[in-house]
């Protein structure tokens, strides 16, 4: 199933706001819209990942999950051929097209900073088609995202668990909103840079202060 139409759970992500959740420079993002998840995989799915928002391309919420795992895997130096070739093997394993949405997945999924590779039936092997092995692989840790009752990602907490900013694709259409509400940060932070007090803004939303400081620190670090 693809989430690329505005469905109440899918979420909706326009480039920009990606690049601001993330932390990535917009023209990664757009190149890794058009150019991975609508080209290569898109062709290999015979269907678009993205729909079109006001002249900006948009994506649902298990897309832009993917998109932070292939961060994490770059961040690793695996090259994005290497993710790509995963994400097909996985999507046939797995009957899926959102592969790295999937808590099975992100438990056993390894790399060697080179290929990646999944555990699997007590066997590790790499998703390349070669299925070699590597026994000295690193562990790839996804501590930001709950997952619902059928194991796909749910929540994504952009800061951690421990700040109160989440995306929920059934908040706010996925926009950061404070946890437990559907209080938008940008709301918050806009009311900040009008120089109202912490203390303030807290009292008139009925939230703590440590999540206007949440807020806060989220839009200062995206900026």
């Amino acid at each position: 199933m693809f989430e690329n139409k505005l469905e109440l759970g899918n979420g909706i992500f326009t480039t920009q706001e990606i690049a601001q959740i993330l932390r990535l420079p917009y023209h990664k993002v757009r190149t890794w819209i058009t150019k991975y998840w609508d080209g290569d995989l898109g062709k290999h799915y015979e269907q678009n990942y993205s729909w079109s928002v006001e002249n900006s391309k948009a994506v649902g919420f298990h897309t832009l999950i993917e998109f932070y795992v292939m961060m994490q895997f770059a961040e690793a130096g695996v090259k994005t051929k290497e993710v790509l070739k995963a994400h097909k093997e996985l999507s046939i394993l797995y009957n899926t097209n959102f592969p790295f949405a999937k808590k099975e997945v992100l438990e056993n999924i390894k790399t060697d900073k080179l290929k990646v590779y999944l555990k699997m039936n007590g066997d590790t092997i790499s998703l390349d088609g070669s299925k070699q092995l590597n026994l000295e692989l690193i562990s790839m840790f996804f501590h930001n995202l709950d997952f619902d009752n059928e194991l796909l990602a749910s929540r994504f907490w952009p800061l951690g668990k421990k700040h109160k900013i989440v995306c929920d694709p059934h908040h706010k259409f996925g926009q950061p909103v404070i946890s437990g509400t559907n209080i938008q940060s940008e709301v918050i932070y806009k009311m900040y840079q009008s120089n109202e007090p912490v203390k303030f803004i807290a009292a008139l939303y009925e939230i703590s202060e440590k999540e206007v400081k949440d807020a806060i620190l989220f839009h200062l670090n995206a900026a």
